[in-house]
């Protein structure tokens, strides 16, 4: 017998394609699928496992505003915490009888004459829904980079995000490359366990304190039995991370107090004049992500570690060697370099209306209707779609306003009795007109750096513009007249 398709399938279990299970149980809509390509839940948060990992948005933002969790231990919860809040969410609205786990999606082709979507799955089934929502973000596809000799290398290398916990790194000696978000969390784990770490940086991160600190029983009490106290905690910190964004969405001179900031820390954390140079970054601060870290810092002045600015010119069996000539001796390398951000979402395999595939739909750059929907492709919804990331909030925001556009679709379909509902072309090209207009004089393209938020050609393609409250404000709920309805004669 034939598996029954549900309407709506749902593709990733991470915290969009949870919030999105969850938006469609709440609103009544229960015939859907989520399909997890991993053994479990947790999408980066079940991925990322290295020593350290953590986030660096304040614990309470970085949640669900329907499922507040006063429990949290840390102001910046750690990875396994984040985990756990997950399950414990995906189980208290049951949408884990949902998720079919190990079920990667191959391809997806729209059926023009049946108004369906074809899921082609790894394991040689096939799901024909009505709708398709991805929630597969865009950091789950490992950057590593292409250096000269690696094949020969005789050691221990992987990335960050596919940790080796087999690996003992005690005593060893290691190489790091790359001084992003992920880097500046392990690498003071790896120089504590390492006899010998060289962290090779091409670009030099701003950090600022990381204000963390651990929630006292008595805290945690209060958060959860003082009706309204950890919905007025949330808010605070949430008003608190939108008015550091001026100096993104405004005028990045109004960031220069976020600068000075940094600076001081950089002095503070680094008295080695030589060493804070090289730490020193040369372009303005929110051009690249702002990190933060207290433990970084010392952990590059330690006396068995050394900070490599030059660049790899080969790695060889058991060294790698500087562009300008100098050779270390490595047991072990680590990629700390990020992920293939656009390229998460121009790899999808998708093919849309009249055959055309999403590829030549981007032919000119990545972009979609208020983040979500995309013109040719009719009922496909994308979560943490392009410019929806932030440099000041939590994504998480981003998610729930999204989810909400995409169930003001689906009610609209029903109110219209229509198959099928699409963003016209004119109303994507309004938008995203508008909004690359405001992006090219902020600090993100004005800043003077190169960063994966930008494309091959320099555009942004990954972060909002503006404020969070505007992004609420203008997509949470669909506006018809931006979209074409087609139903069955």
């Amino acid at each position: 017998m034939a598996e029954r398709t549900p309407a709506i399938v749902i593709i990733g279990s991470g915290f969009a394609g949870l919030g999105m299970a969850i938006g469609l149980k709440r609103s009544g809509f229960h015939d859907f699928v989520v399909l997890e390509k991993s053994d479990a839940l947790g999408g980066t948060w079940h991925d990322n496992t290295y020593p350290g990992c953590a986030c660096d948005v304040p614990s309470h933002m970085y949640s669900f505003s329907f499922a507040l969790n006063p429990g949290w231990t840390r102001m910046f919860a750690p990875q396994p915490e984040i985990r756990a809040y997950m399950e414990r969410t995906a189980d208290a609205y049951r949408v884990r009888d949902h998720i079919r786990f190990g079920s990667a999606v191959e391809s997806m082709e729209y059926d023009d004459a049946a108004r369906r979507w074809n899921l082609a799955l790894a394991d040689g089934s096939v799901l024909t829904p009505r709708a398709v929502v991805t929630g597969v973000g865009a950091l789950h596809i490992p950057s590593v980079p292409d250096l000269p000799g690696i094949e020969r290398f005789r050691g221990t290398a992987f990335h960050s995000a596919e940790w080796d916990d087999s690996y003992d790194l005690t005593g060893k000696r290691v190489a790091v490359v790359g001084t992003g978000a992920s880097a500046i969390q392990f690498v003071p784990e790896v120089a504590r366990k390492a006899d010998d770490l060289v962290v090779f940086q091409r670009t030099a991160p701003w950090l600022q304190p990381k204000p963390d600190r651990a929630f006292s029983p008595r805290t945690r009490a209060l958060l959860e039995k003082v009706p309204g106290a950890a919905r007025a905690f949330r808010d605070g910190i949430y008003w608190t991370l939108e008015a550091r964004a001026v100096g993104f969405t405004l005028d990045p001179r109004l960031s220069a107090p976020q600068e000075r900031i940094a600076r001081w820390h950089l002095r503070h954390q680094v008295p080695d004049p030589e060493l804070r140079a090289r730490l020193t970054p040369d372009y303005r601060i929110g051009c690249k992500r702002i990190l933060l870290s207290n433990d970084y810092y010392p952990a590059l002045a330690r006396p068995n570690v050394r900070v490599e600015t030059s660049g790899i010119a080969e790695v060889r069996e058991h060294s790698v060697l500087t562009r300008d000539g100098r050779e270390y001796e490595v047991d072990c390398v680590i990629y700390g370099t990020g992920f293939k951000v656009t390229d998460a979402l121009t790899d999808l395999r998708v093919t849309g209306r009249g055959g055309v595939k999403l590829q030549e739909i981007w032919a000119e750059g990545i972009e979609a209707h208020r983040g979500t929907t995309i013109p040719g492709l009719p009922n496909f919804f994308m979560l943490l779609g392009p410019n929806t990331g932030l440099g000041h909030n939590s994504v998480v925001f981003m998610i729930e306003v999204q989810i909400q556009h995409v169930l003001s679709c689906l009610r609209l379909l029903q109110e219209r009795g229509a198959d099928t509902i699409e963003p016209k072309p004119q109303a994507s090209r309004r938008f995203n007109d508008r909004l690359q207009r405001r992006l090219r004089r902020l600090v993100w393209n004005e800043g003077g750096c190169r960063s994966w938020y930008l494309d091959a050609q320099g555009v942004n393609r990954t972060l909002w513009p503006g404020h969070t409250f505007e992004f609420w404000h203008t997509t949470r709920k669909a506006n018809p007249t931006e979209f074409t309805f087609d139903r069955a004669d």
